[in-house]
């Protein structure tokens, strides 16, 4: 016995596309990527003539000095790490053998607080790397940069018994 299909027939009705919306301007995002961008967008707002005028003095920081048999290195940075004021011997220009001089670090080291006083800074502490010539007179030039020092702290990483030694030789 065959069985009947008692549902009536519909006939389907001609699906339309959605209306597309207008298209918006060039530099203008869309009400979607407004809404995933949230903070963003907001932050991209052109900023005034007076907030670019304006600088934030950040009155103290810490001074890296890494001085290296090759190289000094200097960078002054606020307290939560961020970098105010670098330099190096090389930026210096410093080369070769030069660069690992006392007298390179003394002017890496004037180069960078010349820099961080320029941006408010007056009080740094200091944090010392490496066994180069040019750690000592780094550390005094900032001294005498006129920014005073709180602390000298060496941090020059040291192994506590190091690597495995080579095996004996045998003759």
């Amino acid at each position: 016995m065959a069985e009947e299909n008692t549902a009536p027939e519909v006939a389907a009705a001609p699906v339309e596309p959605a209306e597309k919306p207008a298209p918006a301007a060039a530099n203008e995002p869309s009400e979607a990527m407004k809404i995933v961008m949230g903070d963003v967008l907001q932050a991209q707002a052109p900023v005034a003539d007076d907030a670019k005028k304006r600088r934030k003095s950040i009155p103290a920081g810490v001074a890296h000095i890494n001085a290296s048999f090759n190289n000094t290195q200097c960078c002054i940075t606020d307290v939560r790490g961020n970098v105010l004021a670098w330099s190096s011997a090389g930026k210096a220009g410093f080369k070769g053998s030069r660069k690992s001089t006392a007298f390179a670090g003394t002017l890496v080291a004037q180069e960078c607080a010349k820099a961080a006083i320029a941006k408010g800074m007056h009080e740094v502490e200091i944090l010392v790397q490496g066994v180069g010539s040019g750690r000592e007179s780094a550390i005094r030039a900032i001294a005498n940069s006129g920014m005073a020092v709180t602390t000298i702290r060496d941090i020059t990483p040291v192994p506590h018994n190091g690597c495995r030694q080579r095996k004996r030789r045998r003759v």
